[in-house]
């Protein structure tokens, strides 16, 4: 398959889970694909799992300098770019009592303006047509249990998509937000201990209209279906949940 061959792609937050998921989907087919990552170890592995179609910039999107490398590394790399992934992010709890100055900043500077700033980056490598894709959470419209920080930097993402599809508009740029469910992506496994996450992933799924959690792949196909084919949609979220939000 060739669907996506000439088309130049970046996907923060490429490395794992549903930015790795996409950026093989996209690979595989044949667009050029450029992912980042905070792991120099997580990047390399993709790159030997995506093929000759990918090529990985280590960094860290709350740090505009870092942003600044990726948009010198995108225009030497791809000229232009066709689509552009914002998914770079972290997610994580803790209970409103006890939420520290600490988690909040870090919360936001990486999932709130870290998603800002790469799209300010980039935006003058967008051609026009191009799509632009926000990673929020359905968490931006439901209330668990100390996901407070969380869930308000993924409705900032929301309110971004709709601004930021109004500022890119006259150029022919269209923004939109994908909206996943919980997903099986191994994260939780890495931000809570073992017992908890296994103890929250069941849960997520019994309470799933559809019984089980999304998969990255299913994440992907919709991705990038808002970056290249929802050609008048823009300004958009589109839920992918399971009917969890809906039903």
């Amino acid at each position: 398959m060739d669907n996506y061959r000439g088309k130049n792609v970046v996907i923060t937050g490429g490395g794992s889970g549903i930015g790795f998921a996409t950026a093989k989907l996209l690979a595989d087919g044949g667009a050029r694909v450029l992912i980042t990552g905070r792991s120099q170890a997580t990047l390399d592995t993709a790159l030997e799992r995506l093929g000759g179609n990918a090529v990985a910039v280590r960094g860290d999107v709350a740090a505009l300098s870092d942003l600044d490398t990726l948009a010198e590394r995108a225009r030497d790399e791809l000229g232009t770019v066709e689509a552009l992934f914002v998914n770079a992010g972290i997610a994580a709890t803790m209970p409103f009592a006890s939420t520290t100055e600490q988690f909040y900043d870090e919360m936001f500077a990486i999932n709130a303006k870290g998603a800002y700033f790469t799209v300010r980056k980039l935006a003058p490598l967008l051609s026009t047509g191009a799509g632009v894709v926000l990673t929020t959470s359905t968490a931006n419209v439901t209330s668990l249990p100390a996901t407070g920080v969380y869930s308000a930097s993924k409705a900032a993402l929301r309110s971004m998509a709709r601004t930021l599809a109004g500022e890119l508009l006259p150029r022919g740029i269209r923004v939109n937000a994908i909206s996943p469910g919980p997903v099986d992506t191994g994260i939780l496994g890495t931000t809570m201990p073992e017992a908890e996450a296994e103890r929250f992933v069941a849960e997520r799924a019994a309470e799933n209209p559809m019984g089980r959690l999304g998969t990255p792949g299913e994440i992907a196909r919709a991705v990038a279906f808002l970056a290249f084919d929802a050609t008048y949609t823009t300004g958009a979220e589109l839920v992918v949940d399971g009917g969890a939000t809906q039903l």
